[in-house]
């Protein structure tokens, strides 16, 4: 347990590194005026033995300190009730609900405003449901015997399925089976429309499979790529003017397993979640921080949200703009579900 001295000391060490990315000498520290004049000397012994405590390193012994995953993890800690400034929140809010409407390009446009703003890598996910659910079908006859199945599940995802039959189906037959089949599984998820016993003719079955099967590859499908935006803003990181010291996160990003990575092994919902270097689980990003967190409804369907950066992250500004991002994205997911935004 770090005094109030001692802690402040250490905050304005990794101020000034995360600001100035070189080592942090004493004499920088003593002129800081939120330390009140303390002396130099005592700032050593206290920077002394923040070292022998793992909070910082010194490359060389006559040079200034860095902050260690300890110290960026005690400053992260003392950070309370920081909030993302106005002037981006109402950018935010204003660009994001232009495109509320169209999913793909809204978690697009997220990406690139969290890249932006934060200057590390973002990513973003699609959201994902534990168990879909079915809102509506249609059956449009096309020529002959083929049919396009058309199925709506909650969350404007729409999935379409091209169905030969052995016979010539005509469009008011087809009507009457959408009709029929939308009044018994609106709102029910795939094993709960198979336990469910309906009277269905040979044909009304074979449709009935079709989007059963439908509803379970979406049910099974992984976590698609996420959107990505913000490498050039790594590259640029002094961190890495080596290509080789960020050679395993591009490595994750060709194979397409860095959302995997970054999620912590346990989300806790809707809080922004920090992952400070060898806190991560996947040796690849041991070199990098995290800040993440979840956004949707749960029960529903659920994204993740997050940057990417070296441990030197702007942690202050990061976290806020993540989680306000969130807070917006469950916002809209709500309007599109029809739900009410859900109380941490």
């Amino acid at each position: 347990m770090l005094s109030t001295r001692t802690g402040m000391i250490l905050n304005s060490i990794v101020t000034r590194y995360i600001d100035m990315a070189t080592p942090v000498p004493s004499q920088t520290i003593a002129d800081d005026p939120g330390l009140g004049g303390i002396s130099s000397a005592t700032i050593r012994n206290e920077m002394a033995h923040l070292e022998n405590e793992g909070y910082i390193t010194r490359p060389h012994t006559s040079s200034g300190s860095i902050p260690a995953d300890k110290g960026y993890r005690y400053y992260v800690e003392s950070l309370k009730n920081v909030r993302l400034a106005e002037v981006e929140q109402r950018l935010i809010s204003h660009l994001l609900h232009q495109v509320e409407r169209e999913t793909e390009e809204c978690l697009s446009l997220t990406a690139t405003l969290l890249s932006q703003l934060v200057k590390n890598v973002a990513v973003v996910s699609s959201p994902k449901t534990a168990d879909s659910k079915f809102k509506h079908m249609e059956l449009v006859s096309l020529q002959d015997t083929q049919v396009l199945l058309v199925l709506v599940l909650h969350g404007a995802k729409v999935k379409q399925k091209l169905i030969t039959f052995d016979e010539t189906i005509y469009q008011p037959r087809l009507t009457s089976i959408s009709n029929k089949l939308n009044a018994v599984y609106s709102g029910l998820t795939r094993k709960q429309i198979e336990a469910k016993e309906s009277e269905l003719s040979p044909l009304e079955q074979q449709i009935n499979d079709c989007l059963i099967e439908m509803m379970k590859i979406e049910d099974e499908r992984e976590y698609a790529e996420p959107y990505l935006d913000g490498l050039h803003f790594m590259l640029n990181q002094p961190e890495f003017a080596h290509i080789e010291r960020i050679q395993a996160l591009m490595n994750l990003v060709e194979q397409r397993s860095l959302l995997k990575a970054i999620i912590p092994a346990e989300m806790k919902g809707h809080t922004v979640q920090v992952i400070i270097g060898e806190e991560n689980k996947d040796e690849a990003i041991r070199n990098y921080s995290v800040v993440i967190s979840q956004y949707g409804l749960p029960n529903e369907a659920t994204g993740t949200i997050g940057v990417v950066g070296p441990t030197r992250m702007p942690y202050s500004h990061a976290i806020p703009t993540v989680g306000y991002l969130a807070t917006i994205l469950t916002v809209l997911m709500a309007g599109l579900y029809g739900k009410q935004i859900p109380k941490e």
